[in-house]
C-alpha cells in the first residue's frame, strides 16, 4: 500500500515541480541573475518551497533514483536565495 501511495504522491509532485515550480524558479533566477532583488512574497515563495523539500525527506529515502531531481531542485532554489543576497548587499 505505500509503494502504490508513494507512487501517487511522487507523480503528484513531479507535475507541480514541472508545471508551477520550475517555471517559476526559472523566473525568479532570471530576476536576481538580472541584478534585480527579490519581494518579500518571493522570498516567501522559497522559504515553503525548501519547507516541502525538508518535508519529503522520507519519500525520497524510500526512492533514491529520485534524490537527483531533489538535489538538483535544491541547488536552483540555493543559487537564486544567494545571488538574491548579493544583490541585496549591492
Amino acid at each position: 500500500m505505500a509503494n502504490e501511495n508513494d507512487a501517487g504522491v511522487i507523480q503528484a509532485l513531479l507535475k507541480r515541480f514541472d508545471e508551477q515550480r520550475l517555471p517559476r524558479a526559472l523566473e525568479l533566477k532570471a530576476k536576481v541573475d538580472a541584478g534585480n532583488t527579490l519581494e518579500q512574497f518571493e522570498v516567501n515563495y522559497l522559504e515553503d518551497i525548501l519547507h516541502d523539500i525538508r518535508a519529503i525527506k522520507g519519500l525520497v529515502d524510500r526512492h533514491p533514483e529520485h534524490e537527483p531531481l531533489v538535489v538538483k531542485g535544491m541547488q536552483l532554489y540555493t543559487e537564486i536565495t544567494e545571488k538574491a543576497l548579493q544583490n541585496e548587499q549591492k
